[in-house]
């Protein structure tokens, strides 16, 4: 065992080649608005800095006070890609290009509402000269997994990372970057209630999420044996170089039953009713239940349930109130393989009998 240790440790010496430097906060800003740094690598997070903690960055570089250094990866020779220091960057190219306005300041409250052109000279000028950062790059030689491992390691330090987070990081792939194709969905972002990129649903990758969890619940909820997040997790594994004709196929059965899902259901979809209505809020266990019962049906099948969509709703309604078992495994234990079995189960039996 030692051996072997030892030989571990040689090649995480060996694997891993960095560069150490300092860089002005205008280099900084340059390579940014050039993107020879890339600001978005698949890896990142979807989360955004507000003004007043963009600020506080820029108000640390007046006080002359060190900031944590920046990671990069070498992608390519004069290509560099974020893995730690993406808000960082992001303020000060922000800050420098004038398209940030300081707030909430703690110690220079006269500058106040300030851009970088309304500075005094002096203080322009030595933003961006004076202050460095300590950028840490990864060069090109790096082995290609180190990055994500070293990803991991430096943001698990603070803020920890949601499940998706991790995945995004872990099982990068065509099978992720369908996953964000398809998570641009329209109606899954209205029924999510995404509006913009501020919207938590979209900063914690919700949407991502789903339509992992959709492809994992639909393969596997007749004999699923672990709780829903554990088997996403194995489904990327197994599936994260899937191949162009699996990638197809999951493409259209997932347009397919969103858009079955958006003519038989509208605005009703994903919500639970409740007295005197519906809740507008989405559950997940019923995106399982509707979006899985879809699936199960042919193009023609469906045509014929829309036709009778108000006929279903009000099914499902019934059901809902009078089956206990079926507004259970909505609403509680709902990671039970009983649980996900019934709602598929009961939601396609309620459309099978408008068909």
């Amino acid at each position: 065992m030692n051996a072997e240790t030892v030989k571990r440790f040689i090649d995480a010496q060996n694997n891993l080649v960095v560069q150490h430097s300092d860089f002005s906060l205008r280099a900084l800003h340059d390579m940014a608005m050039s993107e020879s740094i890339d600001l978005k690598p698949h890896y990142q997070r979807r989360d955004r800095w507000k003004s007043n903690r963009q600020s506080a960055l820029i108000e640390s570089f007046i006080l002359n006070v060190p900031v944590p250094p920046v990671y990069l990866s070498e992608d390519d020779f004069g290509k560099y890609s974020v893995i730690d220091g993406k808000q960082r960057i992001t303020a000060i190219r922000d800050f420098l290009a004038g398209d940030l306005k300081l707030v909430d300041l703690k110690k220079f409250k006269e500058l106040e509402g300030s851009s970088f052109k309304d500075l005094p000279t002096q203080i322009q000028n030595a933003l961006s000269v004076r202050p460095y950062i300590r950028v840490i790059t990864l060069l090109k030689q790096t082995d290609p997994l180190l990055k994500y491992e070293v990803f991991l390691r430096l943001n698990t330090g603070g803020e920890k990372l949601l499940p998706q987070e991790i995945r995004n990081v872990a099982f990068s792939g065509s099978l992720n970057d369908l996953l964000f194709e398809l998570s641009s969905a329209k109606f899954l972002a209205t029924r999510l209630k995404i509006k913009n990129t501020s919207s938590n649903a979209y900063r914690k990758m919700e949407d991502v999420e789903h339509v992992l969890r959709f492809f994992t619940i639909s393969e596997r909820w007749q004999d699923i044996g672990q709780v829903p997040s554990e088997e996403m997790d194995k489904y990327m594994r197994d599936n994260r170089t899937a191949s162009k004709a699996k990638l197809k196929d999951l493409r259209v059965k997932f347009q397919s039953c969103l858009d079955a899902c958006e003519h038989i259901w509208g605005t009703k979809a994903f919500y639970k009713p409740q007295a005197g209505g519906w809740r507008g809020q989405f559950i997940s266990p019923l995106f399982d239940a509707e979006m899985v019962a879809a699936s199960l049906f042919t193009h023609t099948q469906i045509s014929q349930i829309v036709k009778k969509r108000e006929s279903v709703i009000r099914a499902f309604v019934k059901a809902f109130h009078d089956d206990s078992f079926f507004a259970k495994s909505i609403s509680q234990s709902t990671n039970n393989p009983s649980s996900i079995k019934k709602r598929i189960t009961t939601v396609a039996d309620i459309m099978k009998a408008f068909c």
